[in-house]
Order: structure tokens, then sequence, then C-alpha cells
């Protein structure tokens, strides 16, 4: 507030006014000295008292849902280790939204937590840079920002998808098709390249059989109409992440034909994915794994770790399972 103060050229009672929204402040005052919160970088310090004492013992976690398990999972791996460290973990929701993720990251940092862990909703956020160039070290998971200096955990994705290609192209199939997230997600768009690589010397028709989300049970049961009522139909398909599976395996339920024995191969395991008929083979990531990895490298950056920014690249793990129905289908060729 003292550097608020000198640059507005006012009392620090009037900046805690204006900061309170209290009355008795004329607006060109109260305008002037919002102006200095803004070229300054100010926030409102919710946790002043434990900041009197130093560090607030406290990280921040910034995911899409909860509900999803994903990310469910890979929070509670943070907590694990942010307890270890006699730290808590405060967690906010940013919906795939980069407004509302610039919201709870304003609140965390109001509260004066210690650090961050950010899955971005967006590739730009440059209203973080200062933030984390001068006070609160922050690391990125599942995806990069682009022009921002931070640690990033990331999952080999397009290798993820090349094991799924090559172990689907070993039971046979040579008409695969790709069904993609958000395609301005870059998880999304690296997936895609995996795909596209690993197929590039397979039947021509695999990248013309490509459709990139958003996608719902309505739109996927229309492409999957179109593709497996073509003269050679595909026979599998690779599914950009659990939604898109559990949404193409409700489509393929709406276009159930004794003629088509679709083989599905998902990016992420999911709940009950061994129990359906048939099972669903995953290229399964490791949430877990990732957010312990994330959380390890801010507690390293908050102990003095001062070293160039670097990114981790986590493994996948390919989940075979048994297609007892769906081993070959049509438009497949024996292995050779």
């Amino acid at each position: 507030m003292v550097d608020v103060a000198r640059r507005a050229n006012v009392s620090i009672k009037t900046v805690s006014r204006v900061v309170n929204g209290e009355d008795g402040v004329r607006p060109e005052t109260a305008e002037s000295v919002q102006a200095a919160i803004q070229d300054l970088g100010f926030r409102r310090n919710a946790g002043a008292r434990q900041l009197r004492r130093g560090p607030t013992a406290s990280i921040g976690l910034v995911v899409e849902d909860l509900a999803d398990p994903y990310y469910s999972a890979l929070a509670a791996a943070c907590e694990r280790v942010a307890r270890e460290r006699d730290h808590v973990l405060i967690t906010g929701f940013a919906e795939g939204s980069p407004a509302r993720e610039e919201s709870v990251v304003d609140v965390l940092l109001s509260r004066q937590v210690d650090g961050l862990l950010i899955v971005p909703a967006g590739a730009e956020c440059p209203w973080l840079t200062p933030e984390i160039a001068t006070r609160t070290p922050a690391v990125f998971i599942d995806r990069p920002v682009r022009d921002v200096a931070a640690d990033l955990v990331v999952t080999d994705n397009e290798g993820g998808i090349a094991s799924a290609v090559d172990h689907l192209a070993q039971s046979g199939h040579r008409r695969i098709g790709f069904l993609g997230d958000d395609e301005t997600l870059w998880t999304a768009q690296q997936r895609r390249r995996g795909f596209m690589t690993a197929t590039a010397s397979m039947d021509a028709s695999c990248q013309q059989h490509i459709a990139m989300g958003p996608h719902d049970v309505g739109r996927l049961t229309s492409v999957l109409r179109r593709w497996l009522h073509e003269h050679q139909p595909i026979s599998a398909l690779v599914t950009g992440n659990n939604r898109v599976t559990v949404a193409t395996l409700r489509a393929l339920r709406e276009l159930a034909d004794a003629r088509f024995h679709v083989q599905v191969m998902g990016f992420d395991d999911f709940e009950l994915a061994d129990v359906v008929d048939p099972p669903v083979s995953v290229v399964a990531q490791d949430p877990a794994q990732i957010g312990a990895a994330a959380a390890e490298l801010l507690f390293a950056r908050l102990s003095g770790d001062r070293s160039a920014p670097r990114t981790v690249t986590m493994p996948t793990r390919l989940v075979t399972r048994d297609q007892r129905t769906a081993s070959r289908g049509a438009g497949s060729e024996p292995p050779p």
C-alpha cells in the first residue's frame, strides 16, 4: 500500500478506503489510486496476518473440473505432496474459461499462496507473467502457455497415440479413424499429430477419417454413420480422451448393427472400461504421477531452485483388454 500511496500521491488511509470500497474518497482520487494499483500489480492481501509471519504455508491449484476423474486424481496427488511439506492446498475450477481462470488465480494470489499449480484454460495468460517473474512461482500442467517462462509437466501425447495405432495395426486394422477433442486445445493438437504421423505409411483413408471436437453423442453418431457406411468402412477408432471415448461408445450403441464390429482404443483410462462389452483398451496416463511431479517442481522452486524453467514429459502405458467380439471387422486385413 505504501508504494500505491506514493505513486498516487495520497495517504495510505486513502488507498485502504479505495481498496475496501469505502465512501469518502473523491472520484478523481479513487481513479488515480486504481491506476496506481493497476500499474504496480497490487493485490489486496486477504491473509495479511499470515504474511506478517512470512510464507502462508499454502499453494493453489487450478484445474478444469474435479468431477473429471483425471483431475480429481491429479488434485489428490498434489494435496498429498503439499501435506508432506506442511502446506495446505487450495483448489479452484476454471471450467475451461480463461476469464474464469484469471478470476480464480486472482483470488488465490489475494490470499498470498506461496505458489501455483495451473492446468491452463487457454494458450496465453499475459496477466500472470509479472507475478511469476517477480513474486509467485508457478508450474503448468498438461499443456504449455505461450510466452510464459515456467516449469511444465506434460504427457507424451504423440507417443501414446502412436502406441495405440501400432497396437491396432498389429491386430490387423488398416482403416482407422480418429476422434479428437476440441482442436483449440494443445493436447488435442498433439494427439492428432501423433495419429497422423503413426498412420502416414498406412491406408491413406486414415488421414481422411479425422474428426476434431468438441463432440456430443449426436455429432459423433452422424460422423460414425458416414464412416461405417462407406464402401470400405473403418474397422477401428482411436479416441482423444476419456470423455470422447464414452460419447463414442454411446454413439456406437445408437448405430448398433451386426455388420459392424469397431474396435475402440481410448486415450485415458475410464471407469468400467474393463467391463463394457467389448472391453476397451486404452492409452493410460497416470494423473497421480503427473500431479506429484508438478508439486515436487513447485516445492523445489519454493526451496530456492533458480535454475532455468524445465519441461517434464511423463510416459503413457498401453492397457490392452480382451476384444472378444471386435478383434477384426469390415475393412481390416489379417496381420502381415
